[in-house]
């Protein structure tokens, strides 16, 4: 968490488009602020201007009414040049560059930093190889952005901003394409240039579970409005319930999760206790069982194992719960 001054504030900001003689609202009078060296994840649904919001901080497009600070200047009043020294952006596309190395793609973020020449001097290229070597990229400045993977063309961009030198970058979906691994790698290099560069970080996101677990700050877009707050305050005021909510999903407060909506159909003691327990609790759930406290109700035996259910053992938590269901099944078939 930064301790520093608000670096970026946004002031009743609102921003729509025209579709035939209809104007549409996407964002209605919104408010927030962003430090130096913040983290910050921009969440909310589909459709709800996060992509919206921050091309419009890029100064890429334009907005109704409002005012837009940074560092106490407005950002409409910087011309074009001044604007790239100070905002980097990144976008959800695919960049497609299949002559082009590496270091020329980095090397594109000095061009404002450039005479009118674009010539790069003894401190261009300092800069180009500081960020090459700060993103891990270094050993990869001569192969061809076309053969990178989605993670490392990702990470070839997010350096291009970093050598940029802006102290604020904007980032729309820079996991998008990326699997599991990709997106942990991205978010830990985005956390790791926050805190040790000094940069403040604004980027979109539809991973949740991730912007919990990374973010100082969360922007929470909803009906065109924005909630500002530590992931931990938007989870305690309720605001992911307003945003997501939803018949067929639930989100759990306290584990920071989602989870199908599923009625319960019947409830089984567990006795043991651990991991093992976690995960048989999870399986249960999953499967539309609950958990009950009364040892009268249906019981699970967790040893060390195995799992004991109706006087019956079973090795694994799957060969469990189809024995749980089968007898949910014929107590159900019994009944009619």
């Amino acid at each position: 968490m930064t301790t520093g001054e608000n670096i970026l504030i946004i002031n009743n900001l609102s921003a729509g488009y025209k579709s035939g003689r209809d104007e549409k609202t996407v964002l209605n009078e919104l408010n927030a602020n962003a430090a130096k060296g913040e983290l910050i994840a921009v969440i909310g649904k589909n459709g709800s201007g996060k992509s919206t919001l921050l091309r419009i901080i890029a100064g890429l497009q334009r907005y109704n009414t409002g005012k837009i600070y940074f560092e106490k200047t407005e950002i409409g009043k910087l011309v074009r040049r001044q604007l790239a020294k100070k905002v980097g952006y990144v976008s959800t596309e695919i960049v497609k560059a299949p002559n082009m190395s590496v270091y020329d793609l980095v090397a594109l973020g000095r061009f404002p930093h450039t005479d009118w020449t674009g010539r790069i001097d003894s401190r261009n290229e300092s800069r180009i190889l500081k960020a090459l070597h700060d993103t891990g990229m270094a050993e990869m400045s001569s192969r061809y952005v076309a053969e990178l993977s989605d993670g490392e063309r990702q990470r070839a961009m997010i350096t291009r901003v970093l050598a940029q030198d802006a102290r604020l970058m904007i980032m729309d979906e820079p996991t998008a394409f990326l699997d599991i691994a990709g997106k942990y790698e991205i978010f830990s290099l985005l956390h790791r240039i926050a805190k040790e560069n000094g940069k403040t970080i604004i980027f979109s996101t539809h991973d949740l579970q991730m912007a919990l677990n990374c973010a100082d700050k969360i922007w929470a877009l909803n009906n065109s409005k924005l909630f500002e707050g530590s992931p931990e305050d938007l989870i305690l005021n309720g605001v992911f319930d307003k945003i997501f909510d939803s018949e067929n999903i639930k989100y759990d407060p306290e584990h920071g999760t989602f989870a199908f909506s599923i009625p319960v159909k019947e409830r089984f003691y567990i006795e043991g206790s651990g991991t093992k327990r976690h995960w048989t609790k999870k399986a249960l759930k999953r499967s539309g069982f609950g958990v009950s406290m009364e040892k009268s109700s249906p019981q699970i035996i967790i040893n060390e194992t195995y799992w004991e259910f109706m006087d019956n053992k079973y090795g694994s938590i799957y060969d469990l719960i189809k024995a749980v269901v089968l007898f949910r099944f014929t107590r159900e078939k019994n009944y009619l």
